[in-house]
């Protein structure tokens, strides 16, 4: 009889439930649930509703139930940066905030008037971005210091939900190091800088690593779902999943985990903390086995997401990847990392107004905006391939493009085109392949991560794209 494993993978637009299992030798995938996920306004700012996400998290526990397919354990990955504070009662204090909530605006200021944005990188190695914690966090300190003198525990939402399961609070390493919050020497918060910082230090606990047991569940839970199984830590950072499932990761091959963001970077065994890696914005996440992952964010496929949206769902993306094909000479290119396009009211309007603003041919089509954003995208990898190789002294052939992204054909061969490198393509489910591929190691179902990797070539296979 098969054993399972349950993946529940958080995005910031929906969330699954996958179970795996292997099957001679190869691994297995069947999605149970799916639900819808997005910030709310409240209070007039944009919030998690942490209570729906979990009541869906545990509806999700009752179809594997239904199904006669309950996993063994389970454990569940979300995006980075955002978090709870609790109070010594276990409640949450303030408003659990998204990370395109605007209350962060100024922060970096007041962070770089306590330490340097240059020395803040040398000491963490993480890039700047506006929404990380430890800006958020700096805007509790400001805006509302009485929740920051008042917590008792900081957890990052997957964390918070392993909690809610479990009963145990517990903070995983992978997403505790998108804060900005800690050292890659020790592997664990910075507590110095966070002293300095001046945030209370009391919320800061222990630093677990992927594949540590968080706890059964509790009896509650488990009245309710109809069952109980071990909570697993996997990478609880989405990315840190799914850079576990590259299948053809080398010294040679770059990763892009293509979905909402685009993550791009190698597999380091240290952290690259130098002024120009900085200047160039690459960051050096916590990865599996204390590797970091070194690598860049890009805007990715958020852009031609909320264009689609706003042509309310009219388009697949298999539709606007041709729209885009027929429209290829449109000559228009956007910087796909410009703040304008972080979370602007209406995206077709933000690029139109980025073209007129610096004299660029206006796109009046849907295939011409959809160009715009594909090709731009394609140009953004090719100059990351770019700066990656001057900042390593190494150079790259290939590209492996895993998570929702990899079936964008169109793109994908707009990558191998602009960047010269060969493109391999997959698997999909990269970042629920990697939590269920954590929890498999943790029960002896492999000897180690390239045993992982392989079986993950061999289940799921990857499409080669040749540049032209």
């Amino acid at each position: 009889m098969a054993e399972y494993y349950l993946a529940v993978d958080i995005g910031a637009s929906s969330g699954r439930h996958i179970l795996g299992h292997l099957e001679n030798g190869r691994m297995e995938l069947e999605e149970v649930y799916r639900f819808e996920n997005g910030m709310e306004k409240k209070d007039g700012h944009l919030c998690w509703n942490i209570p729906a996400l979990f009541r869906e998290i545990k509806e999700g526990l009752k179809a594997c139930k239904a199904a006669g397919k309950v996993p063994k354990s389970m454990g569940i990955d979300t995006w980075a940066v955002d978090y709870v504070l609790l109070d010594k009662q276990d409640r949450i204090l303030g408003n659990t905030y998204g990370y395109r909530d605007g209350r962060t605006k100024g922060m970096d200021k007041e962070v770089y008037r306590v330490i340097p944005e240059d020395a803040l990188y040398a000491r963490t190695g993480i890039q700047k971005q506006i929404f990380n914690t430890i800006y958020q966090l700096m805007a509790v300190s400001k805006q509302e210091p009485e929740n920051m003198e008042k917590a008792d525990w900081l957890l990052m939402l997957p964390d918070y939900f392993h909690f809610l399961l479990t009963g145990n609070k517990m903070s995983e390493y992978t997403n505790a190091t998108s804060t900005q919050l800690v050292s890659p020497e020790t592997k664990q918060w910075d507590y110095e800088l966070i002293e300095r910082l001046g945030y209370n230090l009391a919320v800061f606990h222990p630093l677990h690593m992927p594949g540590t047991v968080v706890g059964p569940f509790s009896k509650e839970v488990e009245e309710e779902v109809g069952f109980s199984c071990e909570v697993v830590m996997p990478a609880t950072h989405d990315t840190a999943s799914a850079v576990i499932s590259v299948p053809a990761l080398t010294e040679d091959c770059l990763y892009i985990s293509s979905g909402t963001w685009s993550l791009m970077g190698i597999e380091n065994d240290r952290a690259i903390c130098t002024p120009e890696s900085r200047k160039r914005n690459f960051t050096n996440e916590g990865g599996y086995e204390y590797r970091f992952r070194y690598l860049k964010n890009i805007m990715g496929l958020w852009m031609i997401q909320s264009v689609r949206h706003e042509l309310e769902d009219k388009y697949s993306f298999a539709q606007l990847c041709e729209m885009a094909a027929q429209e290829s000479d449109f000559p228009s290119r956007v910087d796909v990392n410009d703040d304008a396009f972080l979370a602007p009211e209406n995206m077709t309007e933000a690029i139109k107004a980025c073209c007129r603003k610096n004299g660029w041919k206006e796109p009046e089509t849907t295939g011409q905006i959809a160009a715009v954003i594909y090709q731009s995208l394609a140009e953004s990898y090719a100059e990351t391939v770019r700066e990656i190789e001057s900042l390593t002294g190494r150079h790259f052939d290939s590209i492996n493009i895993v998570g929702g992204g990899s079936h964008a054909a169109y793109l994908n061969q707009l990558t191998a085109d602009k960047s010269g490198c060969c493109v391999y393509a997959g698997p999909g489910e990269a970042t629920a392949i990697g939590n269920l591929a954590v929890q498999m190691l943790k029960d002896g179902k492999f000897a180690g991560l390239a045993q992982v990797r392989a079986c993950i070539y061999e289940s799921f296979g990857v499409k080669k794209y040749d540049p032209s």
